[in-house]
C-alpha cells in the first residue's frame, strides 16, 4: 500500500500558509513526520484524515482519491488526534463498543472489542470509567479505537505528550507491531522517537518539507555541521553570540 501526496497546499483565511507544495510518498510501515510545534504537522494529518480541505494538490491511497472519496477512505482509516475527548463516566468497554457501532461493525463486535482491550493492555480496567484513566491509559484507549475496523492507514498525532517513559515505550512497541502490515504515520517533535521507530521520515517546518528519507540519511547529512559542547553558565552568553545555538539543556548542572 502507498500513500502519495502531490503538491498539497493550504492557506487559512487569515493568510497563514499552512502547507506549501507538500510532496511525500509513504509506504507500508512506520513513517515519522518530524517538526517543531507549529510546523503544520497537524494540518497535514487532518487533511490526510479527510477532516480538512486542501486548496490544491492531491492525496492518493493506492487507487483512492483521499480528497474526494472521503467516505471510502474513512472505512480504512484509524486516527488518533493529539487531543481527543471521551465521556468521563462511561467505561472503557462500553465506549469502545459504542464507537464500534458508529463505525458500522456488527459481526463479531463483542469479540473485536474484547480483543482490542486485551491488545492495548486495558482488559483489567475495562469496567472502569474513562474519567479515572491516567494519561497513558487514555492514549492506549485512543489507539484501540483507531484500530477498530482493521484500518489500512493509521495516523497518530503527537501521541506520547505527557506520558511517562514506561508508558511511552509500551505505546511505541504496540505501534511498531501494528506498522508491520499497514501504513502508520507518526507525528512528533521528539527526534529519538523517529530515529528508533521509523524506517522513513520527513522533516517539515512552516508548511514546507525540508527533508524526506531515512533517519540515518538525515543524520549523515548534518555530520560535521553540528557540535555539542558543555560550557560554564558564565560563558553561555558568549557562545550564543558567537555561534548559532540550536538548543541548550542542563547536564549535571552545566549547560
Amino acid at each position: 500500500m502507498e500513500l502519495k501526496i502531490t503538491a498539497l497546499s493550504k492557506t487559512y483565511s487569515n493568510g497563514v500558509k499552512a502547507l506549501q507544495d507538500v510532496n511525500l510518498t509513504i509506504s507500508t510501515g512506520m513513517y515519522g513526520l518530524l517538526g517543531p510545534n507549529g510546523a503544520a504537522k497537524s494540518t497535514l494529518m487532518r487533511t490526510i484524515a479527510t477532516l480538512q480541505e486542501a486548496d490544491s494538490g492531491s492525496v492518493r491511497l493506492d487507487e483512492l482519491d483521499v480528497l474526494k472519496q472521503k467516505l471510502e477512505v474513512r472505512k480504512i482509516l484509524g486516527y488518533l488526534p493529539q487531543e481527543f475527548g471521551v465521556y468521563p463516566k462511561v467505561s472503557a468497554y462500553d465506549m469502545l463498543d459504542h464507537i464500534a457501532i458508529l463505525k458500522g461493525i456488527s459481526t463479531e463486535r463483542k469479540i473485536i472489542v474484547e480483543d482490542l482491550l486485551k491488545r492495548v493492555n486495558l482488559w483489567d480496567v475495562r469496567k472502569k470509567a474513562l474519567g479515572g484513566f491516567s494519561g497513558g491509559m487514555k492514549q492506549r484507549f485512543g489507539i484501540a479505537q483507531a484500530l477498530l475496523g482493521d484500518p489500512k492507514l493509521i495516523i497518530v498525532d503527537e501521541p506520547t505528550a505527557g506520558l511517562d517513559p514506561g508508558e511511552r515505550n509500551r505505546f511505541y512497541n504496540l505501534l511498531s507491531e501494528i506498522g508491520e502490515q499497514v501504513i502508520v504515520i507518526l507525528s512528533t517533535h521528539i527526534v529519538d522517537d523517529v530515529k528508533e521507530l521509523c524506517s522513513q521520515m520527513a522533516i517539515i517546518d512552516k508548511g514546507c518539507v525540508l527533508f524526506e528519507g531515512s533517519p540515518s540519511d538525515a543524520l549523515t547529512s548534518i555530520d560535521g555541521k553540528i557540535w555539542r559542547q558543555p560550557v560554564s553558565k558564565q560563558d553561555l552568553p558568549e557562545f550564543t553570540a558567537k555561534y548559532p545555538v540550536i538548543s541548550t539543556r542542563m547536564v549535571a548542572g552545566k549547560p
